[in-house]
């Protein structure tokens, strides 16, 4: 490694004292993140029909783990989560879906809520 005014180079990239190596270290924790987040819902979908707290609980890993590592959940995986008790959406157990002008409306039946969905 040498050291330029201030500057350092790695295998060839120049960074500035250890923020490259951070920048990766952010990468692969956020693309772990990711994953793990989509495993959740894979779990939450398999344990729904026998255990419905348990993918509650799914999801509310799932939220946190995206909010710690900043990572945006996909719009698919979103709309299965109720906006105000944030339990885990499946369309005629836990949601109720109505297409109503030009919105989709689906309403969470453990509180009652409405999310409403330009389409």
């Amino acid at each position: 490694m040498e050291v330029y005014s201030g500057e350092a180079v790695v295998a060839g990239n120049a960074c500035i004292g250890r923020i490259f190596v951070r920048k990766k270290q952010k990468d692969w924790a956020k693309d772990m993140a990711f994953q793990r987040i989509e495993r959740l819902f894979e779990l939450a979908e398999q344990e729904f029909r026998t255990h419905p707290e348990r993918s509650n609980r799914y999801v509310q890993l799932a939220r946190r783990l995206s909010m710690r590592y900043r990572v945006r959940m996909p719009e698919e995986l979103k709309r299965r989560i109720c906006k105000h008790c944030h339990a885990y959406l499946v369309q005629g157990e836990s949601a109720r879906t109505r297409l109503r002008g030009s919105r989709i409306t689906t309403t969470c039946l453990s509180c009652g809520k409405q999310m409403r969905l330009p389409y």
